[in-house]
This record gives structure tokens, C-alpha cells and sequence, in this order.
């Protein structure tokens, strides 16, 4: 008679890896986003073999020493099956140097199609399986519980769009909804409920744009708060107790072109890094 197998150990969930990771190396999320006038920039042609030369420098430079790199997936799709290709090794050399990847991928849909994503970011047989990704709500909320459950089972994290630094982004998450509250505040209720009892951290994550300034909405959702806006679009550190409150520890500051308009040199982009993390451990804790 066969002996059963043992049932396997349930993977750490995604808020515990960040709260450690962030303790360890700072709160930094170093955003790669390989767009054409950076490859410019870093004379770099804008084909395959310069996002691959640009996206190796990056994690090359940083994994081993930022909590989370956050590559943007447009600026991959945008080359066809190579650049999804390069994508995925970015993903899979972050991780082996222990930083943790949000593959900012903003993924929204229903039923089969968002499992379908789900499968593709949240799975630990894909490629292109990482630790977070990001995902629209306007769907409802209830649209994203394929990606939730996914998640959840994988130890990873969701980070779902509540409050984005783009003008545009109120029309919607400022409105309200039958019962009075903003859609925004629907969201991150949502997430607060997701998150509740989970210990250090939960793992579903609100979006907040470091650029709004004072909020008068409560962001205590038990839960990472992706804080994209400084640098190149305005806001610094010093902004963020404003904007998150109480809740600032648990904010995850996302620089993109503030760090990367720094290369090609490794060395200037781990400086710019270093700089960083020491200003943001100063102000966030």
C-alpha cells in the first residue's frame, strides 16, 4: 500500500515577504520602464537588443539591493514576443537576487479571461510568475477574485488601483456611488476586508498616488500602499506623511525615472538607489 503524500506547506504570504523585505532593504520600488526616450537617453536603440541591454542593466544593478522592482509590461509588450521574452528573465533575475517583482501589468476583467491573467502573472508554473501585480477594479470589485484567490494560493500580492496620481483618474474614483461613498473608498473597504487578521502585513495592496496631497480618506486597509508620483512627477518624501497618514509605514514609494535617468552607469543607478532609500528610511521610518 502507498503511502500518502505529505500535504505541502502553504507558500508565506506576499505581506509578510514585503514587510520583511522593506525592514531589510528599505522601502524602495525601483520601477523599469524601458520607454524610447530613456533607451535614447542611455544610447540605447529602441529595439529589442537595447531593451534587453537597458532591462539586464537594471536588475543587474539593483535586485540584489532594492525590496521591489517594478517593471511596467507595456514597454515590453510593445516588441512582440521578444519583448515578452525579455520580460520574463527580468522577472525570473530579480527574484533569484531576492528582490521582490510587481509586474505592473494593470490587468482588469471578468470570469475566465481575469483566471486567464490570473494564470499568467499569479501562477507559479508561468514565466512570468511574480511576487504582485497590479489590477483595475472597475469592473467591480468582485471581477478581481479569480487574481485574489490566485494570489492568495501562490503567497503572492495584488495591488489594486484606488486612488492614481493622474488628473483623470477622479472623474471615476472620486464619484459617487447609490450609497454615497466614492468609488474609491468602495475599493479600498474592499481591500480592508480582504486584508482583515492577516499579521504583519496582508497582501492586497491600494494604489495611492504620492502626488494628491491631503486625503480625507482613511488608507488604513491593513495592507501595502504602492505610492507611485515621486520623482519625475513631483512628489519627494517629505509628501508622503501628508498624503498617507497613519498609515505611512506601510507605504511603498515607486521611482521610476528618477533612478533610471541615471544609467547607464551601475554604478550611478545603485548611488541614486542608495539615496533614495536613505531618504525615504528617514522620513517613512
Amino acid at each position: 500500500m502507498s503511502t500518502p503524500a505529505s500535504p505541502q506547506p502553504s507558500p508565506e504570504p506576499f505581506g509578510a515577504r514585503l514587510r520583511r523585505a522593506m525592514d531589510i532593504r528599505g522601502p524602495l520600488c525601483v520601477g523599469i520602464d524601458p520607454h524610447a526616450a530613456l533607451l535614447a537617453a542611455w544610447g540605447l536603440d529602441d529595439d529589442v537588443a537595447g531593451l534587453e541591454r537597458f532591462t539586464r542593466t537594471v536588475v543587474d544593478a539593483l535586485a540584489d539591493r532594492v525590496a521591489v522592482l517594478k517593471p511596467q509590461s507595456a514597454f515590453f509588450e510593445r516588441f512582440g514576443s521578444r519583448g515578452v521574452a525579455v520580460l520574463e528573465r527580468a522577472i525570473a533575475d530579480a527574484r533569484s537576487a531576492g528582490a521582490l517583482v510587481l509586474a505592473d501589468v494593470k490587468r482588469g476583467d471578468i470570469g475566465s479571461t481575469m483566471a486567464a491573467y490570473a494564470a499568467a502573472y499569479l501562477d507559479p508554473g508561468s514565466p512570468l510568475f511574480s511576487d504582485a501585480v497590479t489590477v483595475s477594479p472597475y469592473l467591480g470589485f468582485g471581477s478581481l477574485r479569480p487574481a485574489l484567490d490566485a494570489a492568495r494560493a501562490a503567497g503572492s500580492g495584488v495591488f489594486v488601483l484606488a486612488l492614481t496620481s493622474n488628473p483623470e483618474g477622479a472623474e471615476v474614483q472620486r464619484a459617487r456611488t447609490a450609497g454615497g461613498a466614492s468609488v474609491a473608498r468602495t475599493v479600498l473597504d474592499h481591500i480592508a476586508r480582504e486584508n482583515a487578521g492577516a499579521e504583519p502585513l496582508g497582501s492586497v495592496g491600494a494604489v495611492v498616488g504620492a502626488t494628491l496631497g491631503r486625503l480625507d480618506v482613511d488608507l488604513a486597509v491593513n495592507g501595502p500602499l504602492l505610492a507611485p508620483g515621486l520623482g519625475a512627477q513631483g512628489a519627494g518624501a517629505e509628501d508622503l506623511p501628508v498624503v498617507f497618514g497613519d498609515a505611512v509605514r506601510n507605504v511603498v514609494p515607486s521611482i521610476s525615472r528618477g533612478i533610471l535617468g541615471r544609467g547607464p552607469s551601475p554604478e550611478a543607478l545603485r548611488e541614486s538607489a542608495a539615496r533614495e532609500t536613505e531618504r525615504l528610511v528617514k522620513v517613512l521610518g
